[in-house]
């Protein structure tokens, strides 16, 4: 049925930039920056979780796998919207698009299972710390990473397989920066509630299952907090968390508007931003926010920098 609707439309063609050709340039300048400095970071705390013995618990195993898996997520969309910038060609085949839209869906659900695995780590280190070691062992993580890989491989390739037998006769010129659900859907020119209704579904699972789960977990670690007499106990409990409910409010927030709100013209315009924002910006700031606000990872980071100095620097 794919290859039936690839013979009536070969390619799909960005749109996402097209207003802005004084800019291709500085646009490619700018985003090379951003995806160098994506690889760059999250490098960075993969190595030094994988260096340093002191890092060797299961928060910072979850850390490291979400450092795995922002490097492979940019790199699904930011090195053709890279090459679309210093070329007339801007357009991407069909089974290519599935392709990018698979692995968005595929990665950033894997993400959201695997923030949900966080806050869990940090339920149980706040509320059961006696017994952290014994629940958090190494089989439970590695786990949880293997289930959060396994329900994205199979939800994803049945919304894919309903996106892209629909059939596609008028223009193709897709008003994004990537190919993602809502742009494509807008070019379909049968009855789209099938795909929109597996949409809003497997963004149930996928979207509001594991930020339940992240809830339930704050709802419990705050009132253990709140019954601690200390103040200064509870500003350094709460400081172990504070990285994590930032990446899940900003990554949350802009993926749940995106596929979980009703379209309209109007939407699809902010709808393009957002997917810029938490495809790319997020995997940019996910390390900076690591780094800035983890004491453990900023120990680590001086350990490294002070290792690296020249002898006659130190």
């Amino acid at each position: 049925m794919i290859k039936e609707n690839h013979t009536a439309l070969s390619d799909f063609i960005f749109v996402g930039y097209s207003d802005l050709p004084v800019l291709q340039m500085l646009l490619f300048v700018m985003f090379l920056l951003i995806y160098m400095s994506i690889i760059a970071g999250n490098r960075l705390i993969i190595y030094i979780i994988v260096t340093d013995p002191t890092l060797d618990t299961p928060m910072y195993f979850f850390l490291k796998s979400l450092a795995f898996l922002e490097i492979f997520y940019t790199s699904v969309t930011l090195p053709k919207m890279l090459v679309n910038f210093v070329t007339q060609n801007k357009t991407i085949s069909f089974v290519g698009c599935a392709a990018q839209i698979y692995f968005i869906l595929f990665l950033g659900g894997t993400e959201c299972f695997l923030l949900a695995a966080m806050a869990y780590d940090r339920y149980v280190a706040i509320c059961n710390p006696l017994h952290y070691r014994l629940i958090m062992c190494k089989e439970l993580c590695l786990g949880l990473v293997i289930v959060s890989l396994t329900i994205n491989t199979s939800v994803h390739i049945g919304q894919i397989y309903l996106l892209f037998t629909l059939p596609y006769c008028g223009t193709h010129e897709i008003n994004n920066f990537f190919c993602d659900i809502p742009p494509v859907l807008e070019l379909a020119c049968a009855d789209t509630f099938a795909s929109e209704v597996y949409m809003v579904a497997a963004s149930a699972l996928i979207l509001i299952l594991p930020f339940c789960l992240i809830f339930a977990s704050y709802v419990k670690i705050i009132s253990v907090i709140l019954k601690m007499p200390s103040v200064e106990g509870r500003k350094k409990v709460f400081a172990t968390c504070s990285s994590h409910l930032i990446v899940v409010s900003l990554f949350y927030g802009s993926a749940t508007i995106v596929y979980v709100s009703p379209r309209s013209r109007e939407t699809l315009i902010v709808n393009k931003l957002l997917s810029l924002f938490y495809t790319i910006l997020i995997p940019m700031l996910n390390p900076i926010i690591y780094s800035l606000r983890n004491r453990e990872v900023k120990v680590s980071l001086r350990k490294l920098f002070r290792k690296c100095q020249p002898d006659y620097i130190s």
